[in-house]
């Protein structure tokens, strides 16, 4: 029984589903322990509803660290996959050893940035003297964790690019199974309320860092992880890589911020808090298509790096059609969804009536161009794989600006609640150009001579 996969060779629809599916159901899982895990928080006994909303002012922070766990792993797992589908093994090891290395020196300087300013950041996302004990006892402690949120994410993508992605979901699994399990146990046993959780979720990213770091030093793994030197040349290189997706992680903090603060300044004292509470909950449902979308996109470019480094340009191709028809039949299933049954995932937040309406109304506008939307998850991504960082990056920056201008021009030229239309409208937009870009200038890069030069390290 074959336990690993051939990038070069097998079959390529199994193999995109081999590959994606588990990344899928690795991010599907990840944001439903997230949701689990405010459930947990959110009845808290007399403190549940502020505790709550100090771990959502926390949230766009925890973002933003876990953010650089993508600029290293993605990164660092594209040359990895380019080197290995060029049969060049050494220097996939050397990418793997950095990448661990600059994922160590990482770990250890944002957790004294963050320890110092971690003040500062509550102040700025909106904490009030009511909510900051608990969003600081939340963060303080989660901030304490990020060697191992970070090593744990990061070190995982590269799992995958080894052929394992079974392992790879297995990372998520781990972390899921014992933040669920530790949750009530802290937060009601033992009585540490908010702080309980962040605990919780500290073992989980504990535990699965450990199962990621004896994976990748494992006999089994046909590349093992080695303690090095940083070489900073080559760490510019992967962070060039990776700089794309990390920024599309990091704005996503940024975006939160600015609608939160356009509902509360357009909704006005009574109505803004209700915008907000509707939008946190649609915002968590749209995380329930963005991220297994972006669970398939990023499963896929292992396969597209590697088949690069191998120069085999079919291949590409067809793999890339294939995670496109993957995720249309993904946000297809999930439009459909939206259209019937948001209801119920509201009512788990929620038995308000004004809320429910407002939220489902929210979710159904929210979706609107999802299907188009996968285009641009798809080529991005695609365009990431292939070392096109800076074509990704614009792309990327197209759709957040886009979003950014028009939840700040629709309030003010309507109503307070179009607020929700930015999504679909810079969704479209950002499909719209995306295809055309990618489909003008894929074939002509991939034809192109002497383009292994271009990702030399």
């Amino acid at each position: 029984m074959k336990k690993t996969n051939d990038f070069g060779k097998d079959s390529i629809p199994l193999l995109v589903l081999k590959v994606s599916i588990p990344f899928m159901f690795a991010q599907f899982v990840n944001v439903m322990y997230s949701i689990v895990d405010r459930i947990y928080i959110g009845n808290i006994p007399e403190i549940g509803a502020v505790s709550l909303a100090g771990a959502g002012v926390c949230a766009p922070i925890i973002t933003l660290l876990s953010s650089f766990a993508t600029l290293i792993g993605v990164g660092g797992s594209v040359l990895f996959s380019i080197r290995l589908g060029a049969d060049d093994k050494e220097g996939a090891s050397r990418i793997l050893s950095n990448s661990f290395s600059l994922l160590l020196l990482f770990s250890a300087v944002l957790t004294f940035v963050f320890l110092l300013t971690k003040g500062y950041m509550l102040n700025w996302f909106g904490a009030s003297e009511v909510t900051y004990p608990y969003a600081n006892s939340y963060l303080t402690i989660y901030t304490l964790g990020t060697f191992f949120a970070l090593l744990s994410m990061g070190m995982n993508y590269f799992i995958t690019a080894q052929g394992f992605p079974l392992l790879g979901m297995a990372t998520t699994l781990i972390g899921a199974i014992v933040n669920i399990v530790l949750d009530p146990v802290f937060i009601f046993v033992f009585h540490m309320d908010i702080a309980g959780a962040a605990v919780a979720t500290v073992i989980a990213q504990f535990a699965s860092c450990l199962f990621v770091l004896f994976t990748l030093k494992s006999k089994k793994m046909p590349i093992r992880m080695q303690l090095v030197k940083p070489d900073f040349k080559m760490g510019k290189r992967i962070i060039k890589l990776g700089f794309s997706p990390f920024l599309i992680l990091a704005t996503d903090s940024i975006i939160i911020i600015v609608l939160n603060a356009v509902l509360q300044y357009f909704g006005g004292p009574g109505y803004g808090d209700t915008l907000i509470t509707s939008a946190t909950i649609v915002q968590s449902y749209m995380l329930l298509i963005t991220s297994p979308m972006l669970g398939i996109t990023s499963g896929s470019q292992p396969l597209i790096s590697f088949n690069y480094g191998a120069g085999k340009p079919d291949r590409i191709r067809k793999i890339i059609f294939c995670v496109l028809m993957l995720c249309l039949a993904f946000t297809t299933i999930m439009f459909l969804v939206s259209r019937i049954l948001p209801q119920y995932f509201v009512r788990i937040f929620t038995d308000n009536p004004e809320y429910m309406e407002l939220s489902i109304w929210g979710i159904q506008v929210f979706t609107l161009m999802i299907i188009p939307l996968s285009f641009q998850y798809v080529f991005v991504d695609a365009l990431t794989a292939l070392s096109m960082t800076k074509i990704s990056l614009f792309l990327s920056l197209f759709r957040k600006v886009s979003y950014f201008a028009a939840t700040c021009l629709f309030p003010l030229f309507l109503t307070a609640k179009m607020a929700f239309y930015a999504e679909p409208v810079a969704d479209g937009m950002a499909a719209v150009l995306t295809s055309i870009v990618f489909f003008c200038i894929y074939k002509k890069y991939l034809r192109g001579e002497g383009r292994l030069s271009q990702i030399n390290v």
